[in-house]
């Protein structure tokens, strides 16, 4: 039995994607197993529901258009990549398995995975102007030697891996800018123009460092 009164209320707040939508500039979030998982068909254990940060939000819900325009599989994000058509802001969740979280999956089948997706990029037609940002939401239990500064009651916690692969990225270098995941949004955001979300992303460094344009 499910009770309804233990789920997570809807959210209504602006996403990233509301901002993106706002400037009429396209996106997607694609999601391995996304496909089987609408069609009530995923294995069990192969999909995590609570991956999919969109699905909480009513401008996503299953009666919603956005749902099907945004929301997307693998096997639209390979298509996508071939046909050089995907869109200009794109965020890809693997799906559990090979998606390099702790107990769920293997280093080796999900660093492979890592590096067919980039290859796959770097065959796109859209290669010459493309970035790619390869992170984690969290450092899967390995122990860091560097104690996290104090900043405010929400952290930052312990430092997570960032990889840029592109035709701009500075070619072996390593960047000690302080970030955080909101500097992802910073930097989607000062690309497109885009008002900031919260007082997080609003100050965050955006990755600029990274980059020789």
């Amino acid at each position: 039995h499910l009770d309804k009164a233990r789920l997570l209320p809807v959210q209504t707040m602006p996403t990233i994607g509301d901002r993106i939508t706002e400037k009429g500039v396209a996106w997607a979030w694609y999601s391995g197993g996304w496909n089987e998982a609408e069609a009530g068909t995923v294995k069990e254990g192969t999909f995590s529901y609570h991956h999919q940060p969109f699905a909480f939000f009513k401008r996503f819900q299953k009666v919603a258009p956005d749902r099907a325009r945004h929301l997307k599989d693998l096997e639209d994000f390979l298509a996508d990549t071939q046909k050089g058509t995907l869109p200009a802001v794109a965020f890809y969740k693997p799906r559990r398995g090979i998606n390099q979280h702790p107990s769920g999956s293997d280093v080796v089948s999900s660093d492979r995975h890592v590096g067919e997706i980039i290859q796959r990029l770097e065959t796109s037609p859209q290669w010459a102007r493309m970035a790619v940002i390869v992170t984690y939401d969290e450092n899967g239990g390995f122990w860091d030697h560097v104690v996290p500064p104090t900043r405010d009651r929400w952290g930052p916690g312990t430092r997570v891996p960032a990889i840029i692969v592109s035709p701009f990225a500075k070619r072996g270098f390593v960047d000690h800018t302080p970030y955080d995941t909101t500097s992802i949004l910073k930097l989607i955001e000062t690309r497109f123009g885009l008002a900031p979300l919260t007082a997080a992303d609003a100050k965050a460094n955006y990755l600029v460092a990274a980059f020789q344009f």
